[in-house]
């Protein structure tokens, strides 16, 4: 595809402005100063500062030919951050960044031996240089087979508890330390609790720490990134299968509440789907009943004086039959009503989907439709052009209720 010209960004909602970003707070000021991303009224984001709130996207770097995540099918996606029309993209929507995979240890850290920031330094640097904010994901994805494998094998000695607490604060130092303020929030833990069972994941750090692995983690969060909003994040969802998730999640935020462990958010990961999980999504007595259960859990995290975050916001339509317009008009749907209970909640301050144009979703290498064709899980197609969950993000985000400055604690 040839390079987009002005003129097509402009008929595509994709042109930004030089204007600069409103008030976020003491840290995103300082973060994005004018000319900045995402600053066109009717962008996405600008859509969203309106209202005191944030829109942005993951964004990746990695070569094709290798998987997404370990254990993954091969990722055969183009490298979306060498695409001048995504990046222009980017740009135009989101005022934030979160890179995809480039934090996460098994990138950062292949051998026992040093850390490889190159592809997470060049996302930074890019954010950097149009304004756009960063989140950190993740300090530590807590799942065992996102581990590096020398973690697993690693010998932590006579003192393994020790070794294996010094190991998580020296990661955090490093990260931390590198990236400074020029990183505002991090997802400290990224899926700490089995979803079937609702019990710790066991990895080479619980199982010398246990529950202690958050405390460790967020207390050196905390010392090494005093600035930064701390999230735990997860993927318990407001399906049936998920009672289990959740309710274990907000025994562990009430463990690390109790204990003065310094979280302020759950990010909620959003990888919503339609019949994701055999819900029966067309039955409206079941809907009544799902929406009540899921607000009944953010209502918790709430009163426990936490934020909310969406993190990872897609919609799957993996199940969902016919044509490209019925399954589009199925996918803006949902998100529309996901979006719009999500952002009733005032202590929610930012929208981050997880990949905004079809062709780079990882939604597209795992868990492939029965009929074989592509998914259309983002807000824009293959071409770059605005599908109707973008409209709907755009009409939440229109209708959301203006909100007070972001904690930052």
């Amino acid at each position: 595809m040839s390079k987009l010209s002005r003129r097509d960004c402009m008929a595509l909602g994709l042109a930004a402005t030089a204007a600069g970003c409103a008030p976020f707070d003491s840290i995103m000021d300082s973060l994005t100063p004018a000319p900045a991303a995402g600053s066109a009224p009717d962008s996405l984001n600008g859509l969203a500062r309106a209202k005191g709130l944030r829109f942005g996207s993951a964004l990746g770097s990695g070569p094709s030919g290798a998987p997404i995540h370990p254990g993954d099918p091969v990722d055969t996606r183009p490298n979306q951050f060498e695409d001048e029309n995504m990046r222009a993209l980017m740009i135009a929507q989101c005022g934030m960044l979160v890179p995809e995979n480039e934090l996460k240890w098994y990138a950062l850290r292949k051998t026992p031996v040093g850390f490889d920031f190159k592809r997470a330094d060049a996302l930074v640097d890019f954010a950097e240089e149009n304004g756009m904010a960063v989140r950190g994901h993740t300090l530590l994805w807590a799942r065992p087979q996102y581990i590096p494998d020398w973690v697993a094998n690693y010998d932590f000695g006579a003192h393994p508890r020790a070794a294996a607490e010094a190991m998580l604060v020296e990661h955090v130092k490093t990260v931390c330390g590198r990236y400074g303020r020029r990183i505002f929030t991090y997802d400290v833990i990224n899926e700490l609790i089995v979803p079937e069972t609702g019990e710790l994941e066991q990895s080479a750090f619980t199982k010398y720490l246990g529950p202690d692995v958050a405390d460790v983690m967020f207390h050196a969060a905390r010392a090494a990134a005093p600035h930064a909003q701390l999230v735990y994040n997860d993927y318990m969802n407001w399906g049936p299968k998920s009672e289990k998730h959740r309710a274990a999640v907000l025994q562990l935020l009430e463990r690390m509440r109790k204990n003065n462990v310094p979280v302020d958010a759950l990010g909620i990961q959003s990888h919503i789907g339609i019949s994701f999980g055999n819900e029966p999504s067309n039955d409206p007595v079941y809907a009544a009943k799902r929406e009540t259960e899921w607000r009944k859990f953010l209502d918790e995290v709430v009163g426990m004086g936490l934020d909310l975050v969406v993190t990872e916001f897609d919609v799957n339509d993996k199940n969902v039959t016919g044509d490209f317009a019925a399954r589009d008009r199925a996918v803006a749907a949902l998100g529309r009503d996901y979006l719009a209970l999500m952002l009733s909640y005032p202590r929610l301050r930012y929208v981050m989907a997880w990949g905004i144009v079809d062709k780079y979703s990882w939604l597209q290498h795992t868990s492939p439709r029965p009929d074989g064709l592509a998914k259309r899980p983002c807000p824009y197609d293959d071409d770059f052009r605005p599908k109707l969950l973008r409209e709907a993000m755009a009409d939440v985000f229109r209708a959301a209720p203006v909100r007070a400055a972001m904690k930052t604690g």
